[in-house]
């Protein structure tokens, strides 16, 4: 994947979730979601519009182009990943790993986020064992006591 900026990343992730979510993207909802005035947003659809990642006109819906949304997929997909691993194996809280995905995403090497998806993948859909595997695993994280090993397994 083409090296972005975050600013960048930021606005197609926003731009994928409003599409995701079926709401009309105007103006003042991506101001809002991203924490920035509306002139900000208006000037940087600009942007996005020549590197013809968005169909933007004024006064107008706002839409991903075909390739702003795949580009946009895969920074969501990062997202979610780097999202889960907190959650789910470093037993972070949601609001805290929701905020730290967002700062970990736009500076973590492709290699690594791409293992980290596929670790993320193969710990959800491992059968049976995961479920004891993660209960251990926390038991661990709250008394940093590790289980003992049965040399027969």
């Amino acid at each position: 994947m083409k090296k972005r900026s975050k600013r960048e990343e930021e606005y197609l992730e926003a731009l994928y979730i409003l599409t995701k979510e079926k709401k009309p993207i105007r103006i003042k909802n991506l101001a809002k979601m991203l924490k920035v005035k509306p002139s900000s947003v208006i000037e940087y659809l600009d942007k996005l519009s020549k590197k013809g990642l968005v169909h933007y006109e004024k006064h107008e819906l706002i839409m991903l182009s075909e390739k702003g949304f795949k580009i946009a997929e895969q920074i969501y997909k990062r997202h979610t990943a780097l999202k889960q691993f907190l959650m789910l194996l470093l037993k972070i809280p949601e609001e805290i790993a929701e905020k730290d995905a967002c700062y970990i995403e736009h500076g973590i090497h492709e290699i690594t986020i791409i293992r980290i998806i596929q670790f993320v993948e193969f710990v959800i859909n491992y059968p049976n064992k995961t479920s004891e595997f993660l209960k251990q695993l926390e038991r661990y994280y709250e008394h940093s006591t590790h289980p003992k090993l049965n040399p027969n397994q």
